[in-house]
Formats: structure tokens, C-alpha cells, sequence
């Protein structure tokens, strides 16, 4: 009998598709960036700088859990400090063996010195190829449009996608508060994307209910979706997405944090899982949550009693659900089945 350890859990590929860079910087980072850029921090203490940004899950609701990010985005202002977080990020992933990472950014977030957004788009790329030469990781990079800024702004976000559509973006996405922030408004800019033929994945049912998910599918076209954890106040669009194969990319903790779900106990993954739906585990945000992707499987492992038979499909299905040239997943996937069997978790050849 295999005993999911957090040692044997580490040990295994995983892919990581719902990582926000803003939200997983390390501290003693933050604060030597602060210092470089003369920024203003609560704390130049790193214990107590911590402190403040980990939200824990005494969390009260998202917009608590939003607060810290005014400070993370204050010291990603320059091309250095970009480079260096995306990089640190990556090689963070690299220690608990994630073999396929995805960071997502809003690049209209880091304009706010002298920078100009291709230099952004280049500083983030260039931490990227970086990290894929020193680690044994692949990196993806999701631009995010922004659901409170105007559809005018998302556009250009869009059209930054398609300049750098096959030099190291891998997809478009739809984040911000769901409520009054209807994904409709920015159709034009999903317009652009799917004529461009680029992945999208959309924030939604998070903390706003199935018509928020509705609309990423139907109106924007999205083919993952971020969170997804309200899907099942309705069937007939959870099995629409089933049916369809639309990955969700879920986030216990931060679900928790944020009140998307009122406790873990409480959460749909494990339920969604059972259906059948295409299920991803993903950290969301690793300096606010407080968490790692290993974290993330071994606390759905214990609320969720996943078994070694379950856990070897809830991390294929990470790796189904990249951001990649079918050729290239395919060759991934094999050499993740490989893996995964010499640790004793047999793959049945008929997995969907």
C-alpha cells in the first residue's frame, strides 16, 4: 500500500496551471526590491512582513485577501524586479518537482514607473527562459485581462497576447471581482484572441454564481475555468462542461480564504472529481495563501480521503490541461505516465 507522505507527494511531476505572480513572491524578496526602489513597505521586518501578507484562513472575504497585493505590485515596477520574481518563482516550482508551470499576470499592473508594456511582456519572458535553462521546468506565461478595468484596456492586454503568441505566452485569461464585473463586457478583446487562436482561461464561479461561468463559456469562449466553485448550483451546465472537457482550475486554500466556500470540508473538488469532471489542483497564490502545490494535494488528501488511484488522475489531469501543442502534451503526458508508474501508480490506457 502506497502512504501518500508529503516526502512521496513532493517526489511526484505535477503541473501547476493557476499561479499568480503577484501573489507568490517571496518576502525577503519583496523587501530587498522595496529597498532598491525606494518603496515604502508596513515593515521592513520579514517576520512581521509575512505576517501581513499571508492572509491565513481567518480570512473574512476577498477583498481582505486582495489587500496585500497593493504591496507585492509596488515593488514589481522594473525589469529587474520582474525578472527576478518570475525566475524565483520558477525555481520555487522546480524544489517540489512541478514539471509544467503557468504564471499569470496583468501586465497594465506594472506601468505604473517608467516601463513600457512590451518591456513587461520582455522582462517576464526573459526570467522565464532563464529558470527553463537552470531548472528542470517548462514555463508558460498567461496575460490577464482584468474585469473591473475597462474593455478598451483588456483589448490592449489581448493585443499584447497576440504579438507574443509563440514566444513564451501560452494563453489569455479573465480575472478580477466577478459581481458587476459581467465577462460580456470584454468579449471584443476574447474576440481578438480566439481569431488569433489562443488558449483562454477565465476566473469565474468563484464568488459569483454558475451564470458568471456561464457567460466564460458561451460569450467568451473560455477553455479552462479559473475556480469554478459555485458549478454546482447547476447541473445542466456541469455537465455541459463535463461533457466538454473543460478543465477547472481549483484552489482549495485560497477558496477558503476568500470565502468562496465556507470551509474545506465544504468544498465541490472531491464531488466535481467523482463526476468525472477534468478536476486540476493549483496554488493560486503561494506567498498570500501561504501555500505550495504539495501543500495543495496533501490537503485534498486528507479532507478529501483521496486514495493513490484517485491522486495519479488528479495529476494527470493538470498535465491534460496545459497550455500546449498537442504533440508536445502528448510527449509530456508520456514521460509524467512513466514517472508516475515507476512510483507505483499505474495509469489505466483508458483514461479520458
Amino acid at each position: 500500500m502506497i502512504e501518500l507522505t508529503r516526502e512521496f507527494v513532493t517526489s511526484l511531476p505535477k503541473a501547476e496551471l493557476h499561479c499568480h505572480l503577484d501573489g507568490s513572491m517571496r518576502v525577503e524578496t519583496i523587501i530587498e526590491l522595496a529597498n532598491e526602489l525606494d518603496v515604502e513597505l508596513p515593515t521592513d521586518n520579514e517576520d512581521e512582513l509575512r505576517a501581513i501578507l499571508e492572509v491565513g484562513d481567518e480570512c473574512k472575504s476577498l477583498e481582505e485577501y486582495l489587500r496585500p497585493f497593493d504591496i507585492t505590485i509596488s515593488v514589481l515596477q522594473t525589469e529587474k524586479a520582474l525578472t527576478r520574481a518570475t525566475y524565483e518563482l520558477a525555481e520555487d516550482c522546480a524544489k517540489e518537482n512541478i514539471w509544467y508551470l503557468e504564471i499569470r499576470f496583468a501586465p497594465l499592473f506594472h506601468i505604473k514607473g517608467d516601463l513600457k508594456l512590451t518591456e513587461v511582456i520582455n522582462a517576464i519572458l526573459k526570467g522565464t527562459e532563464k529558470a527553463e535553462k537552470d531548472f528542470n521546468i517548462q514555463v508558460g506565461i498567461i496575460i490577464c485581462g482584468i474585469r473591473h478595468t475597462t474593455p478598451e484596456e483588456s483589448l490592449i492586454s489581448a493585443e499584447l497576447a497576440v504579438a507574443y503568441k509563440n514566444r513564451g505566452i501560452v494563453g489569455f485569461d479573465l480575472a478580477g471581482a466577478e459581481k458587476d464585473f459581467p465577462a460580456k463586457d470584454h468579449k471584443e478583446a476574447f474576440y481578438r484572441i480566439r481569431n488569433n487562436n489562443i488558449n483562454t482561461t477565465v476566473h469565474a464561479g468563484e464568488a459569483y454564481g454558475p451564470e458568471s461561468i456561464h457567460q466564460a463559456i458561451h460569450y467568451i469562449s473560455a477553455n479552462r475555468i479559473g475556480h469554478g466553485t459555485r458549478l454546482r448550483e447547476n447541473g445542466d451546465l456541469l455537465n455541459y462542461i463535463n461533457d466538454h472537457r473543460i478543465p477547472l482550475e481549483m484552489c482549495v486554500t485560497s477558496n477558503v480564504q476568500t470565502k468562496a466556500v465556507d470551509c474545506y470540508e465544504h468544498h465541490p473538488l472531491k464531488f466535481y472529481f467523482d463526476l468525472g469532471l477534468r478536476v486540476t489542483i493549483n496554488t493560486d497564490n503561494r506567498l498570500i495563501s501561504k501555500t505550495t502545490l504539495t501543500d495543495e494535494y496533501l490537503k485534498v488528501i486528507k479532507y478529501y480521503n483521496v486514495k493513490p488511484d484517485e491522486l495519479k488522475y488528479l495529476i494527470l489531469n493538470g498535465f491534460k490541461s496545459v497550455f500546449l501543442p498537442l504533440h508536445k502534451k502528448v510527449k509530456l503526458i508520456k514521460k509524467v505516465t512513466k514517472a508516475l508508474e515507476e512510483k507505483g501508480l499505474l495509469i489505466r490506457r483508458d483514461y479520458i
